[in-house]
């Protein structure tokens, strides 16, 4: 018998106005409910907010010190929690234990980073005309501020946008995806242990079209933060902009990997595998376009091929497994859509795609990692993101080839070339148009004390997580002083 889970607003566990509720399924066992969670509308947003709104005033005063506290507490309860936080993440997620173990492994270090922030809150002094002016700077909080989050990373990416909101003094109003409502759940239950007073951080689960247009039309949010599709996060940003609040938002990616001929093959072949495979691919920053040099692509096909055939594709539970299912039935889909538009396009299919029903797998989402090679830049496997354990590769000539192809693309969000030529990998650096670039790591790779973002289709506003991160979420005052 499954569980059935509420709204957090002002402290309180309450049910949804509607009074209907929706599943949270096991992608790897789809007869098995992980839990039911609130269909919530209007109204509920409109609570959240308003618990929100009452919570600011009081929390926005409380030193930014003692906020940061908070965070420092959280940390100690994610560590005695981390067990129960990875299996909750493989049963609602699909990934692998040990992928979601490393999603645990990274929010730890991200409140780390995000604890020491609020003794960083820092503003300017700057010397006045005026000998008798003292003039400075500080920063303040905007008010109730929403943050929408996906299913791709639900515990990391929920509490990264949720911590500098808050120690910067902002209230929340938070909605996570629907097919991920359990962990969101116990984020909150964390945050409130960790000492969160009642209405700064406020949950309300339903449907992205529901909630997220309430959230971002709602004249008292001040500002939102989202992570999801470029098409719904460029329509919520025109809603937030318009009426003259603040928007953040990190969408899609159809990230590059650029390989010359004094590339290590082996090591870049384990590179792509882990990011563009691993998580079955269901990461913004993920490898999905591999550029080579027509020297060595045959050797790198060949080597990538039969790596990808040594993964094992189970559920996340089963020891040694390296992909679980896909999220749900519409990821699926959508990976055989493009699967099949490939092939219609011309493209060769080196491995994979295919669903898999054997073992049991036929109650999951369960899909090979896929290689198509022969992949021309007029292709859609070359231009849409996917969001799945799909490469395609593009052969080309030059190196100048290479990066024009590479930025040629709407998205701009991670990138990565693989040379021993320092000249080449510092030309590439100046050159690709993407906010995350890499040399001779995989395009994911990431640490959460540098800023995080892309350019062109993929990032709205400010950049997350680092130094830069409590940029989004204040407000500067300026002051002049004559005594």
């Amino acid at each position: 018998m499954s569980n059935t889970y509420f709204n957090f607003i002002n402290g309180e566990w309450v049910p949804s106005k509607t009074n209907e509720t929706y599943a949270s399924i096991n992608p790897a066992k789809t007869d098995e409910i992980v839990g039911f969670f609130q269909q919530s509308n209007e109204e509920d947003v409109e609570l959240a907010i308003q618990a929100s709104e009452n919570a600011f005033l009081k929390w926005s005063r409380t030193a930014a010190p003692k906020r940061g506290d908070v965070i420092f507490n959280l940390i100690q309860l994610l560590e005695s929690n981390k067990e129960e936080l990875a299996v909750i993440i493989t049963k609602e997620v699909g990934k692998s234990l040990r992928e979601a173990h490393g999603e645990v492994r990274k929010t730890i270090e991200a409140m780390k980073q995000f604890s020491g922030e609020a003794t960083r809150l820092t503003g300017e002094t700057i010397p006045s005309q005026d000998n008798g002016i003292f003039g400075y700077t500080i920063r303040e909080p905007l008010g109730v501020v929403g943050v929408i989050a996906p299913y791709n990373f639900p515990l990391g990416i929920g509490i990264w946008k949720i911590a500098p909101a808050i120690i910067a003094g902002n209230t929340v109003v938070f909605k996570p995806a629907s097919n991920t409502s359990l962990i969101s759940v116990k984020i909150m239950e964390l945050f409130e242990e960790a000492g969160v007073p009642a209405g700064v951080i406020n949950m309300v689960t339903g449907p992205g079209g529901v909630i997220g247009s309430a959230i971002g039309n709602h004249p008292k949010i001040k500002a939102v933060s989202f992570t999801g599709s470029t098409d719904v996060g460029l329509a919520l940003g025109k809603a937030v902009t318009t009426r003259g609040a603040k928007m953040q938002a990190e969408m899609g990616g159809k990230n590059p990997s650029i390989i010359l001929e004094d590339a290590n093959i082996d090591e870049t072949v384990e590179n792509l595998v882990i990011s563009g495979f691993l998580d079955n691919g269901q990461r913004c920053t993920g490898t999905s376009r591999v550029i080579v040099l027509k020297s060595i692509a045959k050797e790198l096909i060949e080597k990538l091929v039969k790596r990808a055939e040594k993964l094992v594709i189970a559920d996340g539970f089963t020891e040694n497994v390296d992909n679980g299912p896909v999220i749900d039935e519409g990821q699926l889909n959508t990976y055989l859509h493009y699967v099949h538009s490939a092939i219609d396009e011309g493209a060769t299919l080196e491995y994979g795609g295919k669903r898999l029903t054997d073992d049991g797998k036929d109650k999951g989402y369960f899909v090979l990692p896929t290689i198509f090679s022969n992949v021309t830049k007029e292709m859609t496997i070359n231009r849409e993101e996917i969001f799945g354990p799909v490469m395609g590769i593009t052969i080309v000539d030059t190196y100048e080839e290479a990066i024009e192809l590479a930025n040629d693309n709407e998205f701009g969000l991670s990138s990565t070339i693989y040379t021993n030529d320092m000249n080449k990998a510092f030309h590439f650096i100046r050159e690709i148009e993407s906010g995350v670039t890499h040399v001779n790591i995989p395009s994911n790779y990431f640490e959460n004390q540098y800023p995080f973002g892309g350019k062109k289709a993929s990032s709205i506003g400010p950049r997350e997580q680092g130094s830069t991160a409590l940029d989004f979420w204040t407000e500067y005052k300026t002051v002049y002083i004559k005594a």
